[in-house]
């Protein structure tokens, strides 16, 4: 038996009062849709869904440890300075440098839940 996807999407659990909605918000300049205030927030990416939800009362120690997983949301952007510098602006700089990689420019930091982010700038779009 086979099942076919209808669409893919990342979620992640916001336990502080919409910290994360806020984050994400202001970083990405879009404002969610659909929003539903302290429950479910979804923003519309080119490519992908980031849904960030409120964990029930009875499944919150799930999500309650702050530490780093092996989870990453790579966001393709077309400035790495730009994308740096509206992540600096919102108190969650950058762990490193500008990495070299194969592929494009890579940068590494993490959205205040722990959440890594990885910025990455192809090369075709390096100037």
């Amino acid at each position: 038996m086979s099942f076919q996807y209808s669409a893919a999407l990342v979620t992640l659990a916001d336990i502080d009062k919409e910290v994360l909605v806020k984050f994400y918000t202001k970083f990405l300049d879009l404002e969610p849709n659909p929003y539903i205030p302290n429950t479910y927030a979804e923003f519309q990416l080119p490519g992908l869904r980031l849904g960030i939800f409120k964990p029930k009362d009875s499944h919150k120690s799930e999500f309650a440890s702050r530490a780093k997983t092996g989870m990453s949301l790579c966001l393709e952007v077309s400035n790495i300075e730009t994308a740096i510098a509206r992540i600096w602006a919102l108190g969650y700089p950058p762990a490193g440098e500008i990495i070299k990689a194969s592929h494009g420019l890579e940068i590494y930091a993490f959205d205040p839940a722990g959440n890594r982010i990885i910025l990455h700038q192809s090369y075709y779009n390096v100037e």
